[in-house]
C-alpha cells in the first residue's frame, strides 16, 4: 500500500498540470482581459483543466466563471506553452486558444478576478501582464502557432 501511495503522489506532484488561456474576441473585435486579485496585473482569462474535462469544456467554464461570457466557437490554437518557468506557482502546460464570445461581462469568480474589461486590440493594458499573457498575445497578433 505504501508503494502505491508513493507512486500516486509521485505522479501527481512530479508532472506538470494542464491549464488554458483564452483570447476572447467579442463580435466587435475587442479582446476581453481580467485583472487578477492576487497580483493586480491584467491577464488573459483561463485556469486549470479539471479532472474529467476536455479543453473545450474548460474554455467554456473558465470564460463563464471569469468573464460571464459565453463561448461561441474556438477559432484557433495559438500555442502550447510548456516551459517549466512560465508560471511562477507551478510547472504547468498552457494551451492558448482564440475564441469568439458573446454576452454581458459579469464575472462570477470575484475572489480571483478583480476587474474584467474589453480592449481594442491596439489599446491593450501596458506591460507587465500576469504570467506569460504578453507572450501569448504577441504570438497571437503575429499569427504564430507555438509549441514551446
Amino acid at each position: 500500500m505504501r508503494r502505491f501511495v508513493q507512486t500516486v503522489l509521485g505522479i501527481l506532484f512530479r508532472h506538470p498540470v494542464t491549464g488554458i488561456s483564452i483570447i476572447p474576441r467579442l463580435p466587435d473585435g475587442q479582446i476581453v482581459m481580467i485583472q487578477r486579485r492576487d497580483n493586480g496585473l491584467w491577464a488573459l482569462p483561463g485556469g486549470f483543466v479539471d479532472w474529467g474535462e476536455s479543453i473545450p469544456t474548460t474554455v467554456r467554464r473558465e470564460l463563464l466563471e471569469e468573464t460571464g461570457l459565453e463561448l461561441v466557437e474556438i477559432q484557433r490554437l495559438v500555442g502550447v506553452y510548456s516551459s517549466p518557468d512560465r508560471d511562477p506557482r507551478i510547472h504547468s502546460i498552457c494551451v492558448v486558444v482564440e475564441a469568439s464570445v458573446r454576452g454581458t461581462i459579469r464575472p462570477q469568480d470575484t475572489l480571483e478576478v478583480g476587474k474584467v474589461r474589453a480592449f481594442q486590440p491596439d489599446n491593450l493594458p501596458p506591460p507587465p501582464l500576469s504570467h506569460d499573457s504578453e507572450q501569448h498575445l504577441q504570438d497571437y497578433f503575429a499569427g504564430r502557432t507555438v509549441l514551446d
